[in-house]
């Protein structure tokens, strides 16, 4: 294919995700109560599940109960006329994308397939079956795990008691939004490395000798994405660490078969 027809491909492909997360939009949008009362509000509750394991683990072993609050001392509150039907909308836009991220990832291993041997293309249902799963556990640890402890940190600043948190529901929306996606993003990882590994521009060995500047990226990430302090910090440098050393082994493997077909290829070029 030219340079031309592979643009093409792509516009196709923007075009076909497009469609597939306005489809999971719509489908939001019917079941739009449960999503904002359960889904997003759900961390500002109390007695969300988070607050009541961090509360659990604090007293067992006798630190301070900051997630055994009463309430977050914080309002939510629209500062526009149009400000709630554009929440409506971006929100189920985004739980559109959510929801159709396999489709999305099918129409990106369709996109990369001609650039892959025949042995590799048959690992296309465990491509999707795994990339979406990384990334719906991404999701869920954003939302369960970042997300309420962001929520209780900052709702629990307080410069003086002459302010009040009154916080837009945008901001409130946002913060639920971009940290739950953001780590379905980063948990694909092990993929990342997967393919950059096909294409011979990472190597194990390579991630080995930089594991000591990932392990600073990673805690520089985690700083960034969590409150600032050291409990949150290590709960999101785990996995992410987890991550990184399965991407190694991945990245083994790949090179490992990379050499095996290399060798075929030599076997058969001196048979002949």
């Amino acid at each position: 294919m030219s340079f031309l027809d592979h643009l093409e491909e792509l516009r196709w492909l923007l075009v076909r995700s497009s469609i597939f997360i306005l489809g999971g939009g719509a489908v939001a949008f019917f079941f739009r109560d449960f999503i904002f009362n359960t889904v997003i509000f759900g961390p500002k509750d109390p007695n969300f599940i988070t607050y009541k394991m961090f509360c659990k683990v604090a007293q067992y072993f006798n630190f301070e109960d900051g997630f055994c609050n009463q309430e977050l001392p914080f309002e939510i509150q629209n500062r526009t006329m149009d400000g709630q039907f554009s929440v409506i909308i971006w929100t189920c836009i985004s739980a559109g994308f959510i929801i159709a991220v396999p489709f999305i990832l099918w129409e990106v291993w369709k996109f990369i397939s001609p650039a892959l041997y025949k042995n590799e293309k048959k690992y296309a249902k465990l491509f999707i079956v795994v990339s979406s799963l990384l990334f719906f556990l991404g999701v869920l640890f954003g939302y369960y795990m970042i997300t309420p402890l962001s929520i209780n940190f900052l709702a629990n600043i307080q410069v003086s008691e002459i302010v009040k948190n009154q916080i837009d529901i945008n901001s409130y929306i946002s913060l639920v939004k971009t940290t739950s996606i953001a780590c379905g993003l980063v948990f694909e990882l092990p993929i990342i490395i997967y393919f950059l590994s096909v294409m011979n521009l990472v190597t194990p060995e390579f991630l080995r000798d930089y594991r000591k500047y990932a392990i600073v990226l990673i805690l520089i990430v985690a700083a960034v994405i969590t409150p600032p302090d050291v409990v949150s910090q290590i709960i999101v440098s785990i996995p992410l660490l987890i991550l990184y050393e399965v991407s190694i082994y991945i990245s083994k493997f790949v090179q490992g078969s990379n050499k095996r077909k290399e060798l075929a290829n030599t076997n058969i070029t001196k048979s002949e």
